[in-house]
């Protein structure tokens, strides 16, 4: 009897520290609204790779009118395209953000103005968009999935 309180002890006791390790989905919550406004924050920065970063290497970048682009990549590929052509200006928010295990979503709102560098008027777009997010090994959260969709009528 002894020996199993030992044991006991020395199990919940890492059992314990395992628990005290965990973050609470409002914290999740928290962080996966930072990663959005670190992207916005490389957006409007010019910065390809900084958004990039924040994907997976298989993800997928659905942007209206064109075709899906697979891959960390092509993400980068086709933020530095619209960088080479324009000064950007992004306001965007979650409105709602939620997660389930290892999965998470974010849904949100966006508006985008272009500046030609080479002159002329400026672009002005809204949109509504939706980031699935996967937590990777280390802990991180990656967006997996990002599509979004113009509220202006073509």
């Amino acid at each position: 009897m002894h020996k199993f309180r030992g044991f006991l002890c020395i199990s919940l006791f890492f059992l314990n520290c395992t628990n005290n390790n965990t973050v609470s989905k409002e914290e999740e919550k928290k962080i996966i609204t930072e990663i959005s406004a670190a992207r916005a924050k490389a957006f409007n920065e010019g910065n390809a790779a900084g958004i990039a970063e924040h994907f997976t290497d298989d993800a997928w970048l659905m942007a209206p009118e064109k075709s899906a682009l697979r891959g960390k990549d092509a993400v980068k590929s086709y933020y530095q395209a619209i960088f080479d052509e324009y000064n950007t200006k992004l306001e965007s928010r979650y409105d709602e953000v939620d997660l389930s295990g290892d999965i998470a979503y974010g849904r949100g709102f966006a508006r985008v103005t272009l500046f030609p560098m080479k002159g002329g008027d400026s672009i002005v777009s809204t949109a509504k968009y939706l980031n699935i997010l996967r937590k990777q090994a280390d802990g991180s959260w990656k967006t997996t999935h990002d599509i979004w969709n113009g509220n202006e009528k073509q």
